[in-house]
């Protein structure tokens, strides 16, 4: 077990900041992300261009390392020692949270491996700010971020996803959208989906509807620009059934009536009722 005290100055580590960046309009950085990234002693950046027009914007001259998915596995280790060395890092990305779409988790594992504190921002996320102006149930969601690329993958992850009665949320580029909906509608039927377009910036637009309705719109109006595509949740789900609805002893004693032992019979039943099999034990033997 370990206990985190975010900030407890004495222990001669540097600090690992989670900094949020702008999803696309840059009036959404916060006060406490510009100045951390003024007083860190350097920043972590997926792309050392891309957050320097950040930096420039908000007068931040503190020194960039280039930090990304192809040369994490062999920046992390030196991270860690400027970090342990009392060094304070800020990681961040192209847009949002850190950590999510990047190797900023790799980072942050590394530093609690070493007792080095995390300390995550709060800010922008595209998953979180679309989702609760969907008009889809906003609790309970779950998040996935990019979605596989093939036809077959993305078809077997939509298998395994289809009875979920959570509202879904994912990345898509806009070139895949309308793959990516064809395969859905082939596996979730004809569900509610809304797709979000540039969020935050001049041109953002929310299409709500049936996915053959976005299919059919889309037809027409090309996409451009970042896209999110939230997802309603199965509500066609059977009701699940209580031990205490059925009548346990009529159910095995039919069973055992046609030969089959009253544990077996017990077992038959908890099976096809799925049922805690204690449960209808207990109710068979007035336990």
């Amino acid at each position: 077990m370990q206990v985190q005290k975010s900030f407890k100055t004495d222990t001669g580590k540097g600090s690992l900041y989670l900094v949020p960046t702008p999803i696309g309009n840059l009036q959404d950085m916060t006060y406490r992300a510009v100045q951390v990234l003024k007083d860190v002693d350097c920043i972590c950046a997926e792309d050392t261009r891309n957050t320097g027009l950040l930096l420039k914007h908000f007068g931040i001259e503190t020194r960039q390392i280039s930090f990304h998915e192809h040369n994490a596995h062999e920046k992390i280790a030196d991270l860690t020692e400027l970090l342990l060395s009392g060094k304070s890092l800020a990681q961040v990305s192209d847009a949002g949270l850190p950590s999510i779409s990047d190797p900023g988790h790799d980072l942050v594992q590394a530093a609690i491996d070493k007792d080095i504190p995390v300390i995550a921002l709060p800010g922008a996320s595209a998953g979180i700010t679309g989702l609760i102006a969907s008009g889809l149930a906003p609790q309970p969601h779950v998040f996935y971020g990019f979605l596989p690329r093939k036809r077959g993958q993305q078809e077997a992850f939509f298998h395994e996803k289809v009875a979920y009665p959570e509202t879904q949320i994912f990345y898509e580029s806009p070139y895949r959208v309308v793959d990516t909906l064809t395969n859905m509608q082939k596996v979730y039927g004809d569900r509610q989906v809304v797709l979000v377009r540039e969020l935050t910036k001049l041109y953002e637009e929310y299409q709500r509807g049936k996915i053959s309705e976005l299919l059919a719109y889309i037809a027409l109006n090309p996409l451009k620009g970042e896209c999110l595509l939230i997802v309603a949740g199965n509500e066609n789900l059977p009701v699940a059934i209580e031990a205490q609805d059925l009548d346990i002893k009529v159910l095995v004693a039919n069973l055992v009536a046609g030969g089959m032992k009253p544990n077996k019979a017990i077992k038959e039943i908890t099976k096809e009722y799925q049922l805690n099999r204690q449960e209808v034990y207990n109710i068979y033997h007035d336990l």
